[in-house]
């Protein structure tokens, strides 16, 4: 199974991702998660790592490289989304080279690539190569695949979510989440996978989860679990340092739940 994780920026996107990968690995799961987000670097140390893995950008050549070759396809017949990037037709996480994935036991995490410059140009190339990555992708029974999206939802207009099974949003307390939560649904359909609905994330009172909750459900998103805030996150953000998922065990086994069993989005009234 191939689940993005997506919201808006700040949202805790990587938080729930680190969370779920520490949960389905507690389940026996072979996990690899997919850093999409070519901004924020600091998924690895939420997954216990102490460097990032070598950016599969450079496996395809380097950005230049696939600009090139994107251009050339542009110039060819006026679409560069079906250009070929990465050699293979199929791919397994063993076929990588070992700078490409870092991590050990059962959770690993591969990157697709990072804006390092001023005037780097566009990030179009990593979305072309997070769908073509993730296309080509083949997992087992057994494993299951996180992709942390970035943030917003230009990565449907880049196609990277049709090659995904499940789509979860992540909502903080605001109406800017909620709104592009409707939003991240409604074009779920269109790249051909499946809304799960949303975690609620980062929630204070039980007065501000029922608020944010019920706001969802007007909106016919289905919330499946509650991530409260908790001080001990914010530590970890401040320190650099792996997320630990105990503090929120109970919560986090009820969002894996609901993603493994199909549980199906609510839809508008």
């Amino acid at each position: 199974m191939k689940i993005c994780v997506c919201g808006k920026g700040g949202s805790g996107k990587s938080t729930v991702v680190a969370l779920l990968a520490a949960e389905f690995q507690r389940r026996g799961k072979r996990v690899l998660v997919v850093d999409c987000d070519e901004s924020n670097a600091g998924l690895y140390w939420m997954l216990g790592l102490d460097a990032p893995p070598s950016p599969l950008m450079e496996l395809a050549g380097g950005k230049k490289s696939v600009q090139r070759t994107l251009r050339a396809a542009l110039s060819a017949n006026g679409d560069y989304q079906e250009a070929p990037v990465l050699a293979r037709e199929h791919l397994r996480v063993g076929d990588l080279p070992s700078d490409y994935v870092r991590g050990d036991g059962n959770i690993r995490l591969v990157s697709i690539g990072k804006i390092h410059q001023t005037l780097e140009g566009c990030a179009c190339p990593m979305g072309v190569l997070s769908r073509e990555f993730l296309k080509k992708l083949r997992i087992g029974h057994d494993e299951v695949v996180l992709v942390d999206m970035e943030a917003g939802v230009e990565h449907f207009g880049r196609g990277v979510d049709t090659s995904i099974d499940v789509v979860l949003a992540v909502v903080e307390p605001s109406l800017e989440s909620v709104s592009l939560a409707e939003r991240i649904r409604d074009l779920t359909s269109g790249a051909g996978a499946r809304f799960a609905g949303a975690t609620l994330n980062k929630v204070g009172p039980e007065a501000t989860q029922n608020r944010l909750g019920k706001a969802l459900e007007q909106r016919g998103i289905l919330p499946l679990a509650t991530i409260p805030f908790r001080n001990e996150f914010v530590q970890t953000a401040l320190e650099g340092s792996q997320v630990e998922p105990m503090v929120v065990q109970a919560e986090v086994r009820s969002l894996a739940d609901a993603l493994l069993t199909g549980t199906v989005a609510a839809t508008p009234s």
